[in-house]
């Protein structure tokens, strides 16, 4: 073996394209691979990369990524990241987040990486159509001809990369059960909130101790099924004036803002309660009843995991990821995507049918816990990447 394979035998180099995306698609992930390999994050946004990795103890190479089609500032970050890969040839090279992945795929094959894997969480291809469609397919081939390995965080969604021929079947795997990081189910533990902080944070939000709380947590887009999810609330309030419906999360108002009325709704109605990106979103959950989670397209939703670790049920579109999580009638409700009618359906069943309630709830965490916790992922990626050690 060279000199040169026995410097890199150990570099891993995970990338994203934003910052959030190393903090929350995987929490503590990179402090874990530590302990095995010289790791290394690289995402845009200097100042907020530098912060993640001072809390994951670990070095950082900024490179500025968009989330949109921006083909110079591609091209520039494509050169920097190439050259920066041609310096310390890593072992692996793992990336996720679409840009991230076309770009970091592309650099790393430039670069002569061995091993190049990259991790599908979800498509937002799907939800296009058209020349936008067609191009957004043409760079989804790219980006897997271009990596070793495709790793889909759901069955679902490996299923769907296989019918759109974006890769062969043999170079797909799913680590464990799905998901890209698992559950810390020790962490989402309802038992770990106080009941006096519940009773105060409840409190502070304006939530009556009778009232019934619908809570979402995410991106607040149109792909997520927000404007359904506020048009079915609407009917609720009509007929259960006890019910709230608690949001927390962000806006993305450039790459798919809500409608107008449904902005308007979350500002004007008094039973809306918006509360911005949280760190700790567990007491958020805890002073919450169901999840609804009305999602058109995802990988493998942290929300709905969270939430069912938290110990509540969840109402989620029929889609990958969330139906691998969730279990119809057994801990929360299936419905169809894009209707407004059948969560609406879901939404008051679960207000007005106890039994069936607390059925869904005694289920929720057990089924997250025996399947999905995090170490689990984990070490099954440990493993992945320790097979590659002897493949260079």
């Amino acid at each position: 073996m060279n000199q040169k394979i026995l410097e890199r035998n150990h570099k891993l180099i995970r990338i994203t394209t934003v910052p959030i995306s190393l903090e929350k698609l995987l929490n503590n992930q990179l402090l874990f691979m530590k302990d095995y390999y010289e790791v290394t994050a690289i995402s845009s946004d200097k100042e907020n990369l530098e912060r993640v990795g001072k809390s994951q103890n670990i070095p950082v190479y900024a490179v500025e990524m968009t989330r949109k089609i921006t083909p110079w500032q591609d091209l520039k970050a494509l050169w920097q990241l190439y050259r920066y890969l041609k310096k310390e040839q890593p072992l692996i090279v793992h990336t996720h987040t679409p840009k991230a992945g076309t770009i970091g795929m592309i650099a790393s094959k430039m670069a002569g990486i061995p091993h190049r894997l990259h991790t599908v969480a979800g498509l937002p291809l799907l939800e296009t159509n058209g020349s936008k469609r067609k191009l957004l397919n043409f760079v989804e081939k790219i980006t897997y001809s271009c990596a070793s390995k495709i790793y889909s965080n759901s069955k679902g969604l490996k299923n769907i990369i296989i019918q759109e021929g974006f890769c062969k079947p043999e170079k797909l795997k799913i680590i464990a059960n799905g998901s890209t990081n698992g559950i810390d189910t020790q962490f989402f533990n309802p038992e770990k909130i106080a009941t006096e902080d519940i009773l105060d944070l409840k409190k502070s939000l304006g939530i009556k101790p009778e009232e019934f709380v619908f809570v979402y947590v995410g991106r607040l887009t149109g792909d997520k099924g927000i404007n359904e999810l506020l048009v079915a609330f609407q009917k609720i309030t009509t007929q259960f004036n006890q019910a709230k419906l608690l949001l927390v999360g962000f806006f993305e108002s450039e790459l798919d803002p809500l409608r107008k009325e449904s902005l308007l709704e979350i500002e004007k109605n008094s039973q809306v309660i918006f509360v911005p990106f949280q760190k700790d979103v567990r007491p958020y959950y805890a002073v919450s009843d169901v999840l609804v989670f009305p999602s058109y397209r995802e990988g493998f939703p942290n929300a709905v995991l969270e939430a069912g670790a938290m110990r509540l049920p969840s109402i989620v579109t029929n889609i990958n990821g969330c139906n691998e999580i969730i279990e119809h009638q057994k801990n929360g409700i299936l419905i169809p995507p894009k209707d407004c009618n059948a969560l609406f359906t879901a939404m008051k069943e679960i207000i007005t049918d106890t039994n069936l309630r607390n059925y869904l709830q005694q289920n929720a965490r057990p089924m997250v816990v025996s399947r999905f916790e995090q170490i689990v992922v984990w070490e099954a990626l440990l493993a992945e990447y320790q097979k590659l050690e002897s493949h260079v």
